[in-house]
């Protein structure tokens, strides 16, 4: 039982590792603004076109950057949730004998 403890705890780590390598988008104003991040929820760039930044004004600038960010950790959200049931699936095949199955 304790070796597919120990399995199951390996199997989380490698696929936070993968979570890390897969890039999600967000994009406002026809990619005016783009944001990227991991499928962990780590944001790794700020996109703004040049000729968007000098027409925006402050407010507008930030009200689209939320929305930009927003999207792009949703959609890290929906990929890690992914992974996981996946794995998760993976896991209690594995774990299935542990529960009388």
């Amino acid at each position: 039982m304790f070796d597919k403890l120990m399995a199951a705890q390996q199997k989380a780590d490698e696929i936070k590792k993968r979570l890390d390598t897969i890039s999600v988008f967000g994009e406002v104003e026809g990619g005016a603004i783009r944001i990227t991040a991991t499928a962990n929820k780590a944001i790794t760039a700020v996109e703004i076109k040049e000729e968007f930044y000098k027409e925006a004004d402050k407010e507008e600038l930030e009200e689209l950057l939320l929305t930009a960010i927003n999207k792009a950790l949703t959609q890290a959200e929906q990929v890690s949730a992914t992974e996981m049931q996946a794995a998760t699936k993976d896991m209690l095949g594995g774990l299935g004998g542990m529960f009388g199955r």
